[in-house]
C-alpha cells in the first residue's frame, strides 16, 4: 500500500511540471486527494463495508469535485490533473500510469448490474472533457483527444478524436512506449478527407485540360453563317437520310376543310 502511495506522488512530479515540492503536492492536489480517498473507500467496498465505502466516495466528491465509485479499480501511477468534474463509474478499470484531465467521464451504457464501464489500459492519456462510454477496452499507449466521445473498442497505440470518436494511428506508426501528454498534434480525419477531395478535384481538372488539348479545334463560322451554327465533326455518321420539306400550308388547308 505504501509503495502505491509513493508511486502516486512520483507520478505527479513526472507528469505535472507545475509540481515544485512535496508539501505542495500533498496539500494542494485534489486529484491526489481523491485518489487516496478512493483507495480507502475501495478497501472498505471489498470488505463488504458498502455504506462506508459509498460515504467516503461521497466525501471525496464533496472535497475535490471528483466522483469515483468505490467499486472502480484504479491502478498505480494514476494522475488526475485538475480533476474537477471527473466521473469514474462502478465497473471501470484503469491501468498503470494513466493520465486523466478535467471533465472526463468513464461512464456506463446499461441499467443491468453487469460490466458496463470501460477498461483503460496502461500509459493511456484521456484529454479534458472526453467521454468514454461502454464496457470496452482502450488499448495501451493510446491517447483520447479532448472533447472526444468514445463508444467502441480502441486498439493499442492509437489516437482517438472526434464525436463519435474515430481511431487513427499517427502517421501509420506505433506510439512510443511511455506517457505522451501532447494534445496539440492530434490528427484530424475530417481535414484529411477534405484535403483528399481537393487534391482529387485538381487531378480531374488537369485530366480535362489534357483531353481538351487532344480534341481538334472547332472550325470558324463563315461570314454568311450565323455564329451559333452547330459544329459537326468530320467523321460524323452520314447514314441518315435528309428530311423532306414539310408542306405546312397544305396541312393547314386540309385541316380547315375537314
Amino acid at each position: 500500500m505504501l509503495n502505491t502511495l509513493r508511486r502516486d506522488i512520483r507520478a505527479v512530479f513526472e507528469r505535472d511540471p507545475a509540481a515544485r515540492s512535496l508539501p505542495e503536492v500533498l496539500f494542494c492536489y485534489p486529484g491526489l486527494h481523491a485518489l487516496w480517498i478512493h483507495r480507502l473507500a475501495h478497501a472498505c467496498w471489498n470488505h463488504h463495508l458498502k455504506f462506508l465505502g459509498r460515504f467516503l466516495s461521497h466525501l471525496g466528491r464533496f472535497l475535490t469535485g471528483i466522483e469515483i465509485h468505490p467499486g472502480a479499480r484504479l491502478g498505480p501511477g494514476l494522475v488526475i490533473d485538475h480533476g474537477m468534474g471527473v466521473v469514474i463509474g462502478e465497473t471501470a478499470e484503469v491501468g498503470e500510469n494513466v493520465t486523466i484531465y478535467q471533465g472526463v467521464t468513464l461512464g456506463g451504457t446499461s441499467l443491468e448490474k453487469v460490466k458496463r464501464h470501460p477498461t483503460i489500459g496502461n500509459n493511456v492519456v484521456i484529454g479534458s472533457g472526453a467521454k468514454v462510454l461502454g464496457p470496452f477496452t482502450v488499448g495501451d499507449n493510446s491517447r483520447i483527444g479532448s472533447g472526444s466521445v468514445v463508444v467502441k473498442e480502441v486498439p493499442p497505440n492509437s489516437v482517438v478524436v472526434g464525436v463519435p470518436g474515430r481511431v487513427t494511428h499517427r502517421d501509420g506508426k506505433k506510439v512510443e512506449h511511455g506517457v505522451d501528454l501532447n494534445m496539440t498534434d492530434l490528427p484530424d480525419p475530417v481535414a484529411k478527407t477534405l484535403q483528399f477531395l481537393m487534391d482529387r478535384v485538381v487531378e480531374l481538372e488537369r485530366a480535362i485540360e489534357e483531353l481538351r488539348r487532344l480534341l481538334p479545334p472547332a472550325p470558324q463560322a463563315s461570314s454568311g453563317e450565323p455564329d451559333s451554327a452547330a459544329w459537326v465533326p468530320d467523321d460524323a455518321p452520314s447514314d441518315r437520310a435528309p428530311h423532306a420539306p414539310v408542306d405546312t400550308r397544305g396541312a393547314v388547308r386540309r385541316a380547315s376543310q375537314g
